[in-house]
């Protein structure tokens, strides 16, 4: 027992600067961990979640339905390409919600998101695949983040829209469930004039049902 003891106190007496220096960072880390959560959720900001976000124009009225909502490592599966993405949403304003990724990498972070809407609706293309009766439209995906008007929580938010839908916005805008859902019809308007310019910010996906 002598002899364990003594080890163990040669081994603290030789390296307790180490064991100390990693103790205060994990120390700092759990610190800094809570201050932006604290942080975050104060500004009502959380820019670690991916919400894939339905927009339809029925009856000259805009309806916003949640399809998904996950962590962002969970749909882009890699930390670096997450900390790209909480960046590029940290750089977003109120003219312009698109995240400001690079032109050469956009499709590597759209094609994930892609992924999650193609097997949440994966029914659709089995019936297809069967010769089973089954309805099909083109929709355009598009990474932003709304920070302008009532937006009531900043996330990224992958807006999923018909794709003859925002190429044919209509002049005037349209009936709104809530109020602050005007914020979303500048978002779209503003889309699509991205759109005309920038197509590579912007992925099509089939969607059976």
């Amino acid at each position: 027992m002598d002899q364990i003891l003594q080890a163990i106190s040669e081994h603290l007496e030789d390296h307790w600067i180490k064991i100390l220096t990693g103790f205060l960072i994990g120390v700092f880390g759990w610190f800094v961990g809570r201050y932006r959560e604290r942080r975050n959720w104060k500004r009502r900001e959380f820019l670690d979640r991916v919400n894939i976000s339905l927009n339809l124009l029925q009856n000259d009225q805009l309806l916003i339905r949640t399809i998904i909502e996950k962590n962002a490592l969970d749909v882009f599966l890699n930390s670096t390409a997450v900390d790209e993405v909480r960046d590029a949403a940290g750089k977003t304003t109120e003219a312009d919600p698109i995240l400001p990724l690079a032109k050469d990498d956009y499709w590597f972070y759209l094609n994930p998101v892609l992924n999650e809407i193609s097997e949440h609706f994966s029914k659709g293309q089995l019936q297809r695949a069967m010769g089973m009766p089954f309805t099909r439209e083109t929709f355009l995906i598009c990474l932003t983040n709304e920070c302008a008007g009532t937006v009531r929580t900043r996330k990224v938010r992958a807006m999923l829209v018909k794709k003859d839908v925002l190429l044919n916005l209509p002049e005037e805008p349209p009936k709104f469930e809530h109020e602050n859902h005007k914020t979303r019809w500048e978002t779209l308007q503003k889309l699509a004039d991205s759109y005309k310019k920038k197509p590579y910010q912007f992925i099509d996906v089939e969607i059976c049902l």
